[in-house]
């Protein structure tokens, strides 16, 4: 302050014509000092009344106020002083509750607000990946403000404080002591300090007595550029800190200014005189020498060489904020002394108040916001041990809070500050496939990492919620990327099909078979029995239903679902219709030979094909509306199989897929009952028999049918169907048209139409 005070008076630019003259008062860090110190300051201030013809003069006045040092004390005299609008600039009382201007109106300063600085330190943090820190705090405005802002930003980065503890330097040493066992038992491996140096300088020695290393240090301005607790720190416990300092910064002239001190020989200059003996560790001659005391002071002494915390360079940002500050004042006091304004009788009341609107904007590099704050930079500072013991402070990046948030921190910040990057964190990162589950009772920083549910992925690190799947995706086995569903159905190269293929191509050549034996034999007895129309009739509806079956296998696609259910309905009503027709004609032959009857003339062979037409036609009308109404379609079921998607028909409506098969079902009784009646005809001729015995296994096929088809999963399901159209075409085909075949080629002594009349010729095998 007094060699920026002496620059300015020595200037010829800046208040030409006038000295600036100052009181110095000590606090000694007391609030109470300190309001002592305003309330003597105000009472020197008091406006006098001059006549109006009097010239503008008065007896110099104290026109701002230099300090204080602390935010608390800063607080006291700023809420003192503030109604008289008296400027007090601050060169290091960083608490953010000083920005408030209804508390503290006149109060401005030249060191960022911890605002800023809390900030700082919780991006610091974020940047090197810790989400799992302890804080230590000074029991003060500065510390609790301080570590409020810090907790209130980390927890918008997701970093979370194990522990927050306070401290003041003159706690008791179980204070001490328990916040030692709280840093032992906690599994943070990084402590926020965000103290004063006097304070961390006494827990700094009750560290090294506990041996409490290991951890890596977040330091605020306070102490991270101290040198005297860098000497102290012998222990190496603060090894590797990292924190925040005031950009560096160098005042020409002001070394050489502090090193050119003389002493004041003066019967009025005890502080000085104590000041030179402790600045050069001697007495002045009135005092014997002792043993802590061994040299004579002379006034002579010279600083060239002596280290000492008078002597100490390192602070030379703090001294700038001090110059700053002297000049800001001083400009402020040109612009109004230039005003060019006549004199008025309240001219000193309204020369405060201007001289604070134009401290705001000072042209000498420095700018208050209208909170009295200059702009937010800061030096991040490590502590880098060499190999002599003495610790280098080494800037390693830059904050600056005008940037915008993700640039507040540039890419400065060398790779090698640490050998190896602490990690501290209270759960690791949950990697993909994963989701984070928070443990109940902590912070949220602490969590378990659950795989992800079927179906369900999780593509990014630390994700707090799975995505299900879109629904013709399924997750892969890492649960991290959705694969694609495979598509299944009923296909010709898998085992199933090639079965029911082959099962279906096997029935289509037995029937054609028959058929052909049929032809060759067509003029015997035992195919001309019982209308050979309808037998071959019955053979091509047989070789159809054994066809039909084919339509199921393979990719479902519009064409193929509806001429699967439709041909099977049509094909299965034309072969249990030619039965019918059949038994029917078999009852009829033997009742026809009663003596007066006419049946034979009602049911002869242009009946039979009517009646085969009719039942046939009504099955062809119902699959008509079926189609017409809602007919089936392809569909992707995704419901069925989890990981896979079953292609097959919809049925469009389950009424039209029910009504065709009962009426199958329908006529199958009937024929079945026809059947039956006939039973106990001759021997001979008993074709009913077989009828009856090929019905029993249509009906028990189709009736256990539909509990397996309902049942049966996807494809499956399909392959039900195709058995049951299987089973019931080979029951009508072996049952009916085998036993003929017997005896056509292994019998033919018994393919006679006097055996087929029954009369004397060996009975026919049952």
């Amino acid at each position: 302050m007094l060699f920026a005070i002496e620059e300015i008076n020595n200037s010829t630019d800046l208040l030409p014509g006038v000295s600036l003259g100052y009181k110095m008062y000590d606090t000694c860090g007391s609030i109470a000092q300190g309001i002592k110190v305003a309330l003597a300051l105000m009472n020197g201030n008091q406006i006098v009344s001059t006549a109006p013809e009097a010239p503008c003069t008065k007896p110099a006045q104290v026109q701002a106020i230099m300090g204080e040092t602390s935010s608390s004390p800063c607080m006291a005299i700023a809420t003192v002083i503030g109604p008289f609008y008296i400027p007090m600039i601050s060169h290091f009382a960083t608490c953010a509750c000083l920005s408030d201007k209804t508390k503290y109106p006149s109060f401005l300063r030249t060191i960022p607000s911890d605002y800023y600085q809390s900030r700082a330190l919780a991006y610091l943090v974020k940047y090197f990946g810790w989400t799992w820190v302890g804080a230590i705090r000074t029991n003060d405005d500065y510390g609790n403000k301080g570590i409020a802002t810090f907790t209130e930003t980390a927890q918008q980065l997701g970093i979370c404080l194990e522990y927050s503890v306070s401290f003041f330097r003159t706690d008791p040493y179980e204070k001490i002591q328990k916040i030692i066992d709280i840093i032992k038992a906690s599994t943070s491996k990084v402590i926020i300090g965000f103290l004063s140096h006097f304070d961390m300088d006494v827990l700094l020695h009750e560290f090294s007595l506990n041996n409490l290393t290991g951890y890596q240090w977040i330091g605020s301005e306070s102490w991270i550029f101290d040198s005297q607790t860098a000497e102290m720190d012998i222990y190496h416990i603060l090894d590797g800190s990292i924190g925040l300092s005031i950009p560096k910064s160098h005042v020409t002239g002001l070394k050489e200014f502090m090193l050119d001190v003389k002493f004041l020989n003066s019967s009025n200059n005890e502080l000085f005189t104590e000041f030179w003996e402790a600045l050069f560790n001697c007495k002045f001659k009135e005092l014997k020498s002792t043993a802590e005391n061994p040299r004579e002071c002379t006034g002579h002494e010279d600083l060239t060489g002596v280290k000492n915390s008078f002597t100490d360079m390192s602070l030379m940002p703090i001294f700038n904020n001090v110059y700053k500050g002297v000049y800001a004042v001083a400009h402020a006091l040109h612009n109004i002394l230039n005003c060019n304004k006549t004199c008025e009788k309240n001219l000193c009341c309204l020369c405060y108040k201007i001289g604070f609107n134009k401290l705001t904007h000072c042209p000498y590099e420095v700018y208050f916001d209208e909170n009295g704050d200059p702009a937010a930079k800061y030096d991040i500072i490590n502590w880098q041990p060499r190999k002599n013991g003495i610790v280098e402070f080494v800037t390693v990046g830059l904050y600056d809070a005008s940037l915008p948030p993700d640039k507040h921190l540039p890419m400065v910040i060398i790779v090698h500050l640490f050998i190896q990057v602490p990690v501290s964190v209270c759960s690791e990162k949950c990697s993909p496939g994963t989701r984070k589950v928070l443990q109940k009772g902590r912070p949220v920083c602490c969590y378990d990492c659950i795989r992800c549910a079927e179906g369900e992925i999780s593509n990014i690190t630390d994700s707090v919620t799975c995505l299900r799947c879109p629904p013709e995706f399924w997750s892969n086995e890492r649960r991290d990327t959705c694969i694609k569903k495979e598509a299944v159905f009923l296909s010709y190269e898998e085992i199933m099909g090639a079965l029911l293929t082959a099962a279906s191509l096997f029935g289509t050549c037995m029937t054609t078979g028959v058929a052909l034996i049929f032809f060759k034999y067509r003029k015997t007895p035992i195919v001309r029995a019982n209308n050979s129309e309808l037998s071959f009739l019955l053979l091509f509806s047989l070789t159809l239903c054994f066809l039909c079956s084919l339509t199921f296998i393979g990719q479902p696609s519009e064409w193929s679902c509806m001429l699967r259910h439709v041909a099977f309905g049509i094909t299965f009503v034309l072969c249990i219709s030619c039965v019918l027709g059949k038994t029917m004609v078999v009852l009829m032959a033997f009742r026809a030979t009663r003596p007066g009857s006419n049946v034979q003339k009602w049911f002869g062979p242009t009946q039979q094909r009517l009646c085969v037409t009719s039942f046939t036609l009504i099955q062809v009308i119902i699959c008509i509306i079926w189609l017409t109404v809602s007919p089936p379609f392809p569909f992707k079921n995704f419901m069925e199989f989890k990981d896979k998607i079953t292609l097959e028909c919809a049925l469009g409506t389950s009424l039209g897929y029910w009504a065709v098969l009962g009426y199958i079902g329908l006529l199958s009784v009937l024929c079945f009952i026809f059947a039956f009646l006939a039973r106990k005809l001759p021997d001979n001729f008993n074709e009913a028999k077989f009828i009856t015995f090929s019905m029993l296994i249509f009906c028990a096929v189709w009736i256990t049918f539909i509990p397996a088809y309902v049942s049966s999963p996807g494809k499956f399901s399909v392959a039900v169907e195709i058995f049951a159209i299987l089973a019931s075409s080979f029951g009508l085909l072996i049952c009916i048209f085998f036993p003929k075949c017997y005896i056509i080629l292994l019998k033919p002594e018994r393919n006679t139409k006097k055996n087929m009349m029954g009369k004397g010729a060996p009975r026919s095998p049952s």
